[in-house]
């Protein structure tokens, strides 16, 4: 994937960020450079290789953070955290409107 200077200045618009020809140009080559990056990664087999839960673990294992195994130790309160609430529905909490939409 590559970008375009038109879809550089599409996002600065979007993002509402004033850009001159030569940043929009200097931007174009930083983000096309780091997509060309993505995509030598992306080419790389890793079939086989067990994922680390940090990148010292490769080199020492010991240094590997420990882990505890994901298990819901809480109990659900939902109920009593909503009996205060002024309006629920189907366990959300209902708000006024903020944002005018057209």
């Amino acid at each position: 994937m590559s970008l375009t200077l038109e879809d550089v200045k599409r996002i600065a618009n979007l993002a509402n960020i004033e850009t001159s020809l030569e940043e929009s140009t200097a931007t174009l080559e930083k983000l096309n450079g780091i997509f060309s990056l993505v995509e030598q990664l992306k080419a790389v087999d890793t079939t086989g290789v067990a994922p680390l839960s940090h990148p010292i673990a490769a080199l020492l294992p010991e240094m590997a953070l420990r882990l505890r195994e994901d298990v819901v130790t809480e109990s659900n309160h939902r109920e009593h955290y909503q009996k205060p609430a002024p309006a629920t529905q189907d366990g959300f909490y209902l708000v006024p409107q903020v944002i005018e939409t057209e």
